[in-house]
């Protein structure tokens, strides 16, 4: 795989920061990137040489590295110019990203006041900022956050966005404009992230289509999740009517409305998904997050080291554990009594074992997951 035009630049400042990391592989990332080790490690040393410094990542022949220009601005007018640039920045964000970029030194409520002075910031706005402060995962890849942005609105019609979030550095993995969201558009998305990032140790997601299987009864399985268990990912859900528990990434999806999808109309598809491709490392690799100390996601992001395999991992359990296999429909007899698990689970072995807390409860598995309990103390019903 090559580079595209449309994100070149953007491709080259994530390889270049992930490939920084200490510790990090990198002949595993430029693999991963779909690149030679020789260019990974000339737009590394190109990026190294220059400090930092984005404008080193674009190609010889396009414009100045430096702009004379912006940098003999005043300090009010840096404050402009990133706000300008971030029209739903505060002070705090403005201030840190003028000193990452050695520009200015310059206090977040100075901005503040800067940004009052022109008229950019309303009483209203100062009221409804708050700050949000939730648990996190110690490590990265220990917890993905995925779901779908609701509807919204172009010139061709409603499409939704696949979005996917690490937990612990609130790294976007996936931000992709859709169509359909069914199992297989889902699934492909997920590989191009697993080839890229690695596996994580789980994913969160809600209860609607295609994680989970709202319409069955108990905790059933759907196609998507026994794949994602076949490559070795824990899977958990997010209680009914309580989207709070992905609340980083509704936290995210708040972001992308007021940064990308509010301040303009768009066309179509493709209009959506270059708005998506050109703010994805503003947010990733420039943009401060108050929750993390003023620092950007891919400061505290390190690719997993658990490589994604198209080969699915083989259905094991063990001994001690009872191994049917379920039958049409997503039934099967356990000691006597026909049981309902998951109709996506039918010809697959599942693993029942007593729950070790309470006689005649049985804790049932795929694979390493439990999904389901059966509970033999309730009184036989006919079906």
């Amino acid at each position: 795989m090559v580079w595209t035009e449309k994100s070149t630049v953007s491709l080259r400042q994530e390889f270049v920061w992930l490939a920084s990391q200490e510790g990090a592989n990198k002949r595993e990332l430029c693999r991963r990137f779909g690149i030679s080790p020789k260019t990974g490690y000339k737009w590394l040393g190109r990026f190294e040489a220059a400090s930092g410094d984005v404008q080193s990542l674009h190609d010889r022949s396009r414009r100045p590295l430096n702009s004379p220009g912006r940098s003999d601005e005043a300090t009010e007018q840096a404050v402009l110019a990133v706000r300008c640039k971030h029209p739903a920045w505060g002070g705090r964000k403005i201030a840190r990203r003028l000193a990452d970029l050695g520009k200015a030194e310059v206090a977040a409520s100075t901005v503040n006041h800067i940004l009052r002075r022109h008229g950019l910031i309303s009483d209203a706005a100062s009221d409804a900022a708050r700050p949000w402060q939730r648990f996190e995962h110690d490590a990265p890849n220990s917890l993905w956050q995925i779901d779908f942005k609701g509807h919204f609105p172009t010139q061709a019609g409603r499409y939704q966005a696949l979005t996917l979030l690490d937990d612990h550095s609130r790294f976007n993995l996936c931000l992709h404009a859709l169509t359909r969201t069914n199992t297989s558009t889902v699934r492909q998305h997920l590989i191009q992230v697993f080839e890229r990032y690695g596996l994580p140790l789980r994913i969160n997601a809600d209860n609607g289509s295609p994680w989970g299987t709202p319409k069955a009864s108990g905790n059933s399985l759907s196609d998507l999740a026994i794949w994602l268990i076949r490559q070795g990912v824990r899977v958990s859900f997010s209680a009914p009517h309580h989207p709070q528990t992905n609340g980083k990434l509704e936290r995210f999806h708040r972001t992308l409305d007021v940064e990308v999808l509010a301040p303009g109309k768009f066309a179509d598809l493709a209009a959506v998904q270059r708005a998506f491709d050109a703010w994805r490392p503003k947010y990733n690799c420039h943009r401060p997050h108050e929750a993390l100390d003023l620092g950007t996601p891919v400061q505290r992001y390190q690719p997993s080291q658990l490589a994604y395999s198209e080969v699915l991992r083989p259905i094991e359990y063990p001994d001690t554990d009872c191994v049917v296999t379920v039958k049409w429909n997503g039934f099967t007899t356990f000691q006597g009594r026909r049981l309902h698990v998951s109709s996506s689970l039918q010809g697959l072995p599942i693993g029942i074992r007593p729950s070790g807390e309470v006689d005649g409860v049985y804790d049932v598995y795929f694979c390493h997951q439990c999904f389901a309990q059966f509970d033999l103390r309730e009184p036989l019903v006919d079906t």
